[in-house]
């Protein structure tokens, strides 16, 4: 029986982590340039602070795309806005900070973004992330917009999250769809399935489809592998490049993957 829930309308195009290749990641700047591409939702991912306060960051530790060090969640949330996170991408966007998701999510809205959100627990805190992300979307995404769409490659954490935030959506993410995904997104009640891209093949596009499920891949920056996976059936693609799919997306008919 499909699980997918009436009025989760994805795009066929979503930014990932903002929009990763033309602006810092999972920033402000990064949303605002997503909206300026055409994007209609963006990617971004969610940790706790040492506080159990929840920020927009991707990684585990700070070296990657910010000035500091350290775990994420062992630093104080001060401290995590105190970083600059925007010097890794070009010099010219030193200042960019890490943001809160209540500016995060008080922010899309504005720019007429909805989003696919990620939670990205700590061992031992999937449930506080989860608490912390279903009484902020709550708090403050708007009444009148759809709610965002959470996800978790943490069984646990997304779980938590379907107890707490039963009317909210969730997403099966995975890298590699297992023969038992249904099963697996059933548990929670998913609404869509995510998976990686280079992992999928003909049959698992058909058999989430002909389960009724919305079917999402990251991470796509390539034109012609977007209209590939596009001709097979897929609904959504999640690119660090989104200007490139939408700039060369039509409603052309391409040839699809072979038997």
């Amino acid at each position: 029986m499909s699980m997918s829930r009436p009025g989760l309308h994805i795009p066929k195009v979503i930014g990932h982590r903002g929009a990763a290749l033309r602006a810092p990641e999972n920033t402000i700047a990064g949303f605002r340039k997503a909206a300026e591409l055409g994007c209609r939702w963006v990617e971004f991912d969610v940790r706790l602070s040492l506080e159990d306060r929840p920020v927009v960051f991707h990684d585990d530790t700070l070296e990657r795309t910010t000035d500091g060090t350290g775990r994420v969640g062992a630093t104080p949330l001060g401290d995590l806005l105190s970083r600059d996170a925007g010097g890794y991408f070009d010099f010219a966007c030193r200042g960019e900070r890490i943001p809160t998701l209540d500016e995060t999510l008080m922010l899309l809205p504005s720019l007429g973004l909805g989003c696919d959100l990620e939670m990205k627990p700590d061992l031992g805190r999937e449930q506080a992330l989860a608490e912390t992300v279903a009484s902020t979307i709550e708090r403050c995404w708007p009444k009148t917009f759809p709610f965002p769409l959470v996800t978790s490659f943490s069984a646990l954490a997304i779980e938590a999250f379907a107890d707490l935030a039963p009317h909210i959506p969730r997403g099966y993410l995975t890298t590699k769809l297992p023969s038992d995904w249904q099963v697996q997104a059933g548990r929670f009640g998913a609404a869509a399935v995510i998976c990686d891209h280079k992992s999928l093949t003909l049959e698992d596009v058909r058999a989430v489809s002909g389960a009724g499920f919305p079917l999402l891949v990251y991470t796509v920056n390539q034109e012609s592998r977007a209209e590939q996976l596009f001709a097979c059936g897929i609904d959504s693609v999640i690119s660090d490049a989104p200007d490139t799919i939408l700039a060369g997306h039509t409603d052309q008919k391409f040839e699809p993957w072979p038997d």
